[in-house]
């Protein structure tokens, strides 16, 4: 009787565990996605109201914190994608110029950015349909009456750099004689440069520059007629296989409705928060900082980030460039001209080249999707390194060949005396130098928000530009900085203190 009931209890868990195994089968199967992947990762440049911008405010709540969210008519559109198509969406965020790169680099699957297809990007990358149809204006201080391209004659012109606004441009300087162009990275900065005096007029979208007009009403802005139609469509790299279903569910979100209830959900609302209610006096800076006071939090948030980033790239960079600066004074000649080689290289070329190549290139050529902070960190490491390893040499040098001699008398191995005796006295000696290298990795720290990191400098570019304003979120970023530098400083002090009285 006992084994009866052993065999029926052993046949009810296999029977159990084959249900099981059937049923969970089965919702994989409906939950797999039809293009063949689980998560599809959007990039997209989050400066860009009404289009992608980040909500300062709300969020998804996680272990108790806020989390930073990117909103806007873009990402509604991926969302409704997501879910009709069946994938997960992943976003990741970089300057607009980035954007081609990352896909070329299949860091992303797709780009939704108010991208326009044009003969020069569908050479690199396949388009999907028009999925929403945009006109170019010319923003202008107001009262300046440019309202046609004729108007533009011996002007200087702003335009966002690696945007149809730019190629439009280049085409109406090529019409219109004496136009002198200036490309920047923003849409804020183009603008900035107007209310500076430094251009008289910049060529924007149509539902972008109405919402610097509503926030600066000393600005205007204009349509220029095109017989060309121009929009938005979505960026996928050369050959993907996603265009197809993509294009399917655009068609219908066209065909039913969707994508108009999308257009009057963010075009028809006034996205510039605390408008400036009077014009400031011309060449006069109006500052309000109670327009960003709402979003005080959001930039703070970008301070833990930016200490990380800088007390990795430190310590990993200290070590690099001890290593370095050893192998330098060994006296091995061919390590010494690699050692050499390698300082020449990166104290030769510019940080932000450099990080643009770790950051784009690895995942080309390891395989390796590295992030953001990541490379920010490597470059920094290996930057930081090759200017370390001269100080670090220098000091090394510095201390008194009778500590080394003495050592070496009593049978001292070199390794253990380099690191018990020379190491700790050269630091002593390059403390004040460090402490230097450590600011300037601090202050340089803003240079990862090219690649999408979200810290102090890039906070404040994102509150910028959801308020359409450009000094008071830029200042106020100026002063966190400061505060950081200062406290650095004083800590340094404390520690040289420390050293000289207990020697």
């Amino acid at each position: 009787m006992k084994k009866k009931k052993a065999w029926q209890l052993t046949i009810l868990v296999i029977a159990v565990i084959g249900i099981s195994i059937i049923i969970g089968h089965s919702n994989s199967l409906k939950a797999a996605s039809p293009l063949g992947k689980d998560t599809l990762t959007m990039i997209t440049s989050p400066d860009y109201p009404p289009y992608e911008f980040y909500d300062t405010k709300g969020g998804d709540v996680y272990d108790g914190l806020r989390l930073r969210q990117i909103v806007g008519f873009d990402i509604d559109i991926a969302k409704t994608l997501a879910e009709k198509l069946g994938f997960k969406l992943q976003i990741m965020e970089s300057d607009f110029n980035g954007l081609i790169p990352a896909l070329q680099a299949n860091r992303a699957d797709f780009v939704m950015a108010g991208m326009t297809p044009t003969p020069e990007r569908q050479k690199n990358i396949d388009f999907s349909i028009i999925y929403y149809e945009a006109k170019d204006t010319i923003v202008a201080p107001k009262g300046s009456n440019l309202k046609q391209p004729q108007d533009l004659l011996g002007k200087k012109l702003g335009v966002q750099l690696g945007t149809i606004q730019e190629q439009n441009a280049q085409k109406i300087a090529k019409k219109v004689a004496g136009i002198q162009l200036k490309q920047l990275n923003k849409v804020p900065e183009v603008v900035q440069e107007i209310k500076s005096g430094r251009i008289d007029a910049a060529i924007v979208e149509d539902t972008v520059a109405k919402g610097f007009a509503q926030a600066n009403p000393d600005l205007e802005f204009n349509t220029i007629p095109s017989e060309e139609a121009s929009g938005s469509a979505i960026a996928f790299p050369k050959g993907s296989s996603f265009v197809e279903p993509f294009n399917k569910v655009l068609q219908q979100m066209k065909d039913d409705g969707t994508l108009a209830k999308l257009v009057t959900k963010w075009f028809s609302q006034n996205t510039a928060a605390n408008p400036v209610s009077s014009t400031p006096a011309k060449g006069g800076l109006n500052l309000d900082f109670t327009r960003i006071l709402p979003d005080i939090p959001f930039i703070l948030r970008g301070i833990p980030l930016t200490l990380l980033f800088t007390l990795l790239s430190v310590t990993l960079g200290l070590i690099w460039g001890t290593i370095l600066s050893l192998l330098k004074i060994l006296g091995i000649k061919p390590l010494t001209w690699v050692a050499n080689a390698y300082t020449s290289v990166f104290r030769g070329t510019p940080l932000l080249l450099q990080l643009a190549l770790v950051y784009y290139a690895t995942p080309q050529l390891t395989g390796y999707d590295i992030s953001a902070l990541e490379a920010g960190v490597l470059t920094f490491t290996l930057n930081s390194g090759a200017y370390m390893s001269e100080t670090i040499r220098g000091g090394i040098q510095a201390v008194d060949k009778g500590q080394s001699e003495a050592a070496m008398s009593m049978g001292v191995p070199y390794w253990l005396m380099m690191w018990d005796v020379i190491l700790p006295q050269a630091l002593k000696n390059i403390l004040p130098a460090l402490v230097n290298e450590t600011i300037g990795l601090l202050k340089d720290s803003a240079l990862v928000s090219t690649i999408g990191v979200v810290e102090i400098l890039r906070s404040a570019q994102i509150v910028g530009a959801n308020k359409y304003i450009y000094f008071e979120p830029l200042l106020f970023a100026g002063l966190i900085y400061y505060v950081l530098v200062m406290g650095m400083t004083l800590g340094a002090s404390a520690l040289e203190r420390r050293l000289r009285e207990s020697e």
